[in-house]
């Protein structure tokens, strides 16, 4: 058992001398209830198989500890955490660019475009670019801004409105809320590793059982039996 790789390790798990509880509930590392111990005694049964004392149940009386290979759990755990990041999916801002003589065929293949993004999670900007004189007449581009938002209102909001940077002016529109709620992908539930299913049925078995409550009805019938005699 290396000490000095356990005290270096910071995370919600408390491993080997990092454990204050005097005595533990010991789960050995093949998943055997060894029952109440001194935390000394827990800790050298781990340091004989060469493996960690863990605490998988800090909030149990005594605290449930269990015997693992530490290493080989973290590994475990960070391929786990690593896959959850891969599901969720990164907005991504995606631009859709105008003219002002874009006419209404095309602003329709824009806006479809834009759709696909928004209902695909993404940002959406609309920028219309000015050349020469174009720039001394920005009424174009916002009426085309406008209608843009129009048209796509039902699947996005207006997170910035029309904006003159520079010889463009932009439009920033973002999923609506409804949308985005529906679009973000739920992580697949993880099956309970085995050290927290060892730990629960420590804890159940721990617990004194409690008493059936008496049948009613059953009280009921004696009762008329007892009358009818």
């Amino acid at each position: 058992m290396d000490i000095r790789r356990s005290a270096a390790i910071r995370d919600r798990f408390r491993i080997n001398n990092r454990i204050r509880a005097p005595q533990v509930r010991l789960i050995d590392d093949e998943g055997g209830q060894l029952g109440i111990v001194q935390l000394r005694e827990a800790l050298a049964i781990a340091e004989e198989r060469g493996l960690d004392l863990m605490e998988v149940a800090p909030n149990a009386v005594p605290p449930v500890c269990r015997i693992v290979d530490y290493g080989k759990f973290r590994y475990e755990q960070t391929k786990k955490d690593r896959e959850a990041r891969k599901n969720q999916k990164q907005a991504e801002l995606k631009e859709v660019r105008l003219k002002p003589k874009t006419d209404d065929h095309d602003l329709e293949v824009k806006a479809k475009q834009a759709r696909k993004f928004l209902l695909a999670g993404d940002k959406v900007k609309f920028t219309v670019r000015f050349r020469g004189r174009e720039i001394f007449h920005p009424d174009i581009g916002r009426e085309m801004l406008e209608q843009m938002a129009e048209e796509l209102r039902d699947v996005a909001t207006v997170e910035q409105r029309p904006l003159m940077e520079g010889r463009a002016l932009s439009l920033m529109l973002a999923p609506s809320a409804k949308l985005a709620a529906a679009a973000k992908p739920k992580p697949p539930r993880e099956p309970k590793s085995p050290a927290t299913n060892a730990a629960q049925a420590a804890v159940a078995a721990s617990q004194p059982p409690v008493p059936s409550e008496p049948d009613a009805d059953s009280d009921a019938d004696d009762d008329t039996d007892d009358e009818e005699e």
